[in-house]
């Protein structure tokens, strides 16, 4: 009975830790696959426009204002008419994407954080850091990354 007993405590034992092993495992395979998944998608859709594809139109930006391509992780603002500018839309708080352009600011959903539209600079924290300026081209009425 004693040897019984052992070896079913022993086979349920090893049962448990091999559940845990394959239920870790699982879930580290769904991470690595969610991760690749991402960064396989954000590639894709930057590469278009990194080859040199438009990201908009000049008349696409508003004057005071700007568009988020979120994608590309890049703003494009307009702070002058005729005066296009562009900036990483990576808040430089805590990561997140900026939301949106408005009343001459860059905003960030996350955690309030808002950046001229002049040169990128904190008008409002948490964040303490600029937007690193990106480079653009524009040709005719076309924006594209540089």
């Amino acid at each position: 009975m004693g040897d019984d007993f052992q070896s079913r405590r022993a086979m349920i034992a090893g049962v448990g830790v091999g559940g845990l092993t394959l239920a870790l495992t699982a879930c580290g395979s769904n991470d690595a696959a969610s991760g690749a998944q991402t960064s396989t998608a954000d590639t894709q859709s930057s590469a278009p426009a990194a080859a040199g594809g438009a990201l908009a139109k000049t008349s696409d930006i508003p004057v005071g204002g700007g568009t988020v391509f979120k994608e590309q992780k890049v703003v494009v603002v307009q702070p002058k008419s005729g005066e296009f500018k562009a900036f990483s839309a990576i808040c430089t708080h805590q990561g997140c994407t900026v939301g949106g352009v408005a009343n001459g600011m860059i905003d960030c959903p996350c955690h309030g954080s808002k950046f001229k539209i002049d040169d990128g600079s904190v008008t409002a924290g948490p964040a303490k850091k600029p937007l690193p300026e990106q480079q653009i081209k524009v040709e005719g009425d076309q924006i594209t990354l540089a």
